[in-house]
């Protein structure tokens, strides 16, 4: 009898925080097919992380969710640690969940503010710190999700924009750290992707009608359609894959080429027949 088909990432270890729910459950039900074990984090739903873990163990492989209120960044090392008591090791982190209140800067409480950047950007640091016993000494991944409000000004994403960026500088930053530990640093920058999340800021935040403006988007996209979550799971497994051993440093635009067109080629339009639109 042939021996069973090795998966690309059997028998590693991967830790997603916010794993419960969109991109973050999309990125571990992926690594799991790929074969790795999966830890996930959530704050609220435990009835939720356990539906999960029961989809990733249905790979094959084990799966764990643990509770995590990452606006308070010392809470984050005992997880590392119930990480290491059941698995031993990370070889994978990705560092997926973020929060804020969705309102203009001037009108952002000062708490709004700390909780932000607490959780996007201190957390991220104080997993890295104790992420590292269990990864060192191993070719480790560790990838950031980011999101177009690093780099382009959206309505009431302005807080969060702000911590995304920093994750962006901190993924250089750190990617020259642990190079010489053989640990790659890399973060995806989603553009437009349809998740419940998507849906709410633009039908409650914008105010407008979700599937039209998707569609309006995707008419605009080079490659004429939305992003899913998918695509970004998709993005990640490659490069905490062998193959992209050197890639470090990087944060991968993954938006269908939308943010590359320039303003005045925004105006043709194809949902209005070449003449420009909304």
């Amino acid at each position: 009898m042939a021996p069973a088909p090795t998966r690309p990432l059997d028998g590693r270890v991967a830790v997603i925080t916010g794993g419960t729910r969109g991109i973050g459950r999309g990125i571990a039900l992926r690594l799991a097919r790929d074969g790795a074990h999966c830890v996930l984090t959530y704050r609220r739903s435990a009835e939720l992380a356990a539906q999960v873990v029961e989809e990733i163990e249905r790979e094959g492989v084990k799966g764990l969710a643990l509770p995590l209120e990452l606006g308070q960044p010392s809470h984050v090392p005992p997880v590392f640690e119930r990480v290491g008591e059941a698995f031993g090791r990370v070889d994978i982190f990705v560092a997926n969940a973020a929060a804020t209140s969705f309102r203009p800067m001037l009108e952002q409480k000062a708490d709004n503010v700390r909780r932000t950047f607490a959780i996007s950007v201190d957390s991220f640091i104080a997993a890295i710190q104790a992420v590292m016993p269990l990864m060192r000494g191993r070719a480790g991944r560790i990838v950031a999700v980011s999101g177009i409000d690093s780099f382009q000004a959206m309505p009431g994403h302005g807080l969060l924009g702000g911590a995304k960026a920093a994750v962006e500088s901190l993924v250089r930053s750190l990617a020259l750290e642990l190079g010489p530990e053989g640990i790659t640093v890399n973060g995806v920058n989603p553009g437009m992707i349809s998740t419940d999340s998507s849906r709410l800021y633009i039908e409650r935040g914008l105010g407008r009608d979700y599937e039209a403006t998707m569609a309006a988007l995707a008419a605009r996209t080079p490659v004429r359609r939305s992003g899913t979550v998918e695509d970004v799971a998709d993005c990640v497994a490659w490069i905490v894959s062998d193959g992209a051993g050197f890639l470090t440093g990087q944060t991968i635009l993954l938006d269908g080429g939308l943010t590359m067109v320039s303003p005045l080629a925004r105006l043709a339009s194809p949902l209005a027949g070449g003449e420009g639109g909304a």
